[in-house]
């Protein structure tokens, strides 16, 4: 989720302003810090400018690229102190995880896949497995409306896909399955189902549901 803070809002076309990860998961997009030198390492300045001369696909991507030598140079300059088999196991722990530019890809080629399946076969639930890829040949992601590569318009919204027990946004990389009464979406760990037991469901019903029923 990105924000821009109150002090920028006004001024996005006249300052430098720089995309900010921040602990709870969320971005922020904010002027650089008033110290020098900074506390942290700075993320790119000006991607605000950057925007204008590029195809919204295209600057996304450029974004997430800064995004990810930002985030590593934070994770280097707080292990700095460490010694070679910290900084060593601290590399591999970030290399387990997916970039922001892998998550960014991983977003629109599912986005271009569902805007095919939603115009051909009926809504099926999806069942992701941590490789990220759909079980059983179903529908390949929660539904997520497909944006134009040639749509220049900067208030442009999209859906997002929210977890139906826990409200959190969509992720590529978690397991997800999809109730065919309601048609919602939840992480399989809210509901308890994994990827193996998925496959042996041929219509999932969430609790809520399962629950409706019960008392009818």
């Amino acid at each position: 989720m990105w924000t821009i803070s109150a002090a920028s809002a006004t001024q996005v076309n006249k300052e430098n302003l720089c995309l900010y990860g921040l602990p709870n998961g969320s971005w922020e997009v904010s002027p650089p810090a008033d110290e020098v030198p900074p506390e942290l390492p700075e993320p790119a300045l000006g991607i605000n400018f950057a925007r204008d001369g590029m195809q919204r696909r295209d600057w996304l991507s450029l974004v997430a690229v800064h995004s990810d030598s930002w985030l590593i140079s934070v994770a280097f300059f707080y292990g700095a102190r460490l010694n070679a088999n910290d900084r060593k196991r601290l590399f591999s722990m970030i290399s387990d995880l997916p970039s922001v530019f892998e998550a960014f890809a991983d977003r629109k080629h599912v986005r271009d896949r569902s805007g095919v399946d939603s115009s051909g076969k009926s809504r099926h639930s999806s069942k992701r497995g941590n490789d990220g890829h759909a079980k059983n040949s179903r529908a390949a992601a929660p539904a997520a409306k497909e944006y134009d590569d040639d749509d220049d318009e900067e208030d442009e919204e999209h859906t997002e896909t929210f977890c139906g027990s826990c409200g959190g946004l969509y992720n590529a990389n978690e397991f997800w399955i999809g109730c065919d009464i309601c048609e919602r979406w939840f992480h399989g760990k809210c509901v308890r189902i994994t990827p193996a037991k998925a496959d042996h469901i041929k219509h999932y019903k969430c609790p809520d549901c399962s629950s409706k029923k019960i008392r009818q």
